[in-house]
């Protein structure tokens, strides 16, 4: 059952990989079916149920997974089972207390927080989902500390599966009693996957559920062992209810902020849909790559870093920056230039162009903020982010509160204010990468060939989407010529001036690889 450090991971990042284009898709149709309101709704209170998820999970599958880990290495399996029963009974309580505290507090907060009743029932309808992903959790930290990653990768498929399909089904089935009614189909298309996604788990569990058996001969509650997995918990949960309670708060004061401008509770409503569920899903869609290499570089960097090798920590390091510059670069290009374009063929709204145009310059520091977060955590400080999140954070809230609440910005401004946060929260990230390893930045490898190889794409694609208009090429024809015109002088680029080598091509492929041969396992 146990997993090698690299599988282990190498499954999480495939799951990843596939979640996120299953993701996107799903991202695509919904939009399409309920249109910019109806996902303006669902994205306005999803934050406050993620916030929700984690109050109710109290950092438990964390904690759980580095106390089963420790006890599986001192071969105590009594603890192992112990420690798995005082979670389960925690975090049920803790899961059903924030459930009905939510259930009975959200008038409250949709009509006078989020400022938009039409919330309620989305809102209410993706409350059950808190006891399921909650419980769900704790066993997905007992196989992590196990080194079992499978269940994991294999219930988050599953789990994303069944909320695309349920979701659009549901959403499409009540579309005709109107947008409240359709997204409240999504929200139930997100309890739905949920529970597939945890009947799956506790399959996993009844399988191996010999492991834990000598853990009912010990006490029910055992103090020493909940002291010790609460020490370990409950720095987690300040972490992520800060992090988790910036985001409601962003979600929260858009809108708000909207309507100071003059615009309708509906019309703030579907403008921050454009802003949240399609100009924001395109800037972070190329962050597959990122947030994949930022998941495989939290064991390469502890690895170099206890091996105490230097050289290899700042090849690593530099290659990975590198790697994230190259894709950052052009994705930049790509969403500045054809704003509108994309917006359009993909979701159906080129207004939402204007919103993706400004977000396009935050993508290079988005995509930079995903790696470097990844190398602190490898490098075991993992509070050094979460302070630059803060700051970060601090700067994005004030710029959406003075910026957006302008008639001649509006949501522009939020974008405005989005980007400074991206940007603020990567800087400060490399400052203290470098300062922490000392590893002297290759500027020529790492930003300088990258920018030369995408200067003259970008000429090449403001050229193509001109001389294809002219043309009266479709605009899906236009866009795929665009495209492919732009990725070919990119790579020619690249190899020209040696940006591209050929140990990355191969090691690409060797990653991809290993991914697929991981999942099948």
């Amino acid at each position: 059952m146990r997993q090698s450090l690299l599988t282990g991971t190498l499954v999480l990042t495939g799951a990843s990989l596939v979640n996120r284009v299953l993701g996107f898709v799903y991202q695509v149709f919904l939009i399409r079916l309920i249109r910019t309101e109806g996902i303006g709704l669902f994205t306005m209170i999803y934050p406050l149920y993620v916030l929700a998820l984690v109050i109710a999970s109290l950092g438990i599958p964390v904690a759980i997974a580095k106390l089963v880990a420790d006890a599986v290495t001192r071969h105590d399996f009594g603890a192992v089972g112990r420690l798995l029963r005082l979670s389960l009974a925690c975090t049920v309580m803790a899961s059903l207390l924030v459930t009905v505290t939510g259930i009975a507090t959200a008038k409250v907060l949709t009509g006078k927080i989020v400022s938009n009743p039409a919330t309620y029932l989305p809102f209410v309808s993706l409350l059950p989902g808190v006891f399921i992903v909650s419980v769900c959790s704790v066993f997905r930290g007992f196989f992590q500390g196990l080194q079992y990653m499978t269940p994991t990768a294999t219930s988050q498929m599953l789990e994303q599966l069944v909320r695309v399909v349920a979701g659009l089904t549901l959403a499409s089935i009540l579309l005709p009693y109107g947008v409240v009614a359709a997204a409240c189909g999504a929200s139930l298309g997100v309890v739905c996957g949920e529970g597939a996604g945890f009947l799956l788990m506790l399959g996993y569990f009844f399988w191996s559920r010999g492991l834990v058996a000598a853990g009912r001969r010990g006490p029910f509650f055992d103090l020493a062992l909940g002291r010790e997995l609460f020490a370990l918990a409950l720095p987690v949960t300040l972490m992520r209810l800060v992090s988790t309670g910036f985001l409601a708060l962003e979600a929260v004061l858009i809108p708000h902020r909207l309507l100071a401008t003059g615009l309708t509770t509906r019309e703030a409503t579907s403008i921050y849909g454009q802003f949240a569920g399609i100009a924001e899903t395109l800037l972070y869609t190329p962050g597959i790559i990122t947030v994949s290499l930022a998941t495989a570089l939290v064991p390469a960097i502890a690895e170099a870093l206890a091996a105490r090798r230097g050289d290899l920590l700042s090849s690593r390091v530099n290659n990975a920056l590198r790697l994230t510059v190259l894709t950052g670069l052009p994705s930049a290009a790509v969403l500045f230039l054809l704003p509108g374009e994309l917006c359009h063929f993909i979701f159906g709204y080129r207004e939402a162009g204007a919103i993706l145009q400004v977000l396009a310059f935050g993508a290079p520091f988005l995509y930079l903020q995903q790696t470097t977060t990844g190398i602190l955590q490898g490098l075991g400080r993992p509070l050094v982010p979460f302070r630059n999140l803060v700051v970060a954070s601090i700067f994005k809230l004030t710029g959406i509160y003075f910026l957006t609440g302008l008639p001649e910005y509006g949501i522009r401004g939020a974008a405005a204010a989005v980007v400074v946060g991206f940007a603020v929260m990567s800087i400060l990230n490399l400052v203290d990468l470098w300062q922490l390893t000392g590893c002297t930045p290759a500027v020529g490898e790492v930003i300088l060939k990258p920018l030369v190889a995408t200067l003259p794409a970008a000429v090449v694609l403001k050229w193509g989407s001109t001389f294809f208009a002219s043309r009266g090429a479709g605009p899906l024809l236009s866009l795929a010529a665009e495209l492919l015109l732009v990725g070919t002088v990119y790579v020619a680029g690249l190899i020209l001036t040696g940006a591209l080598r050929r140990d990355d091509c191969a090691r690409l492929f060797a990653i991809f690889g290993k991914i697929f041969t991981a999942i099948k396992r």
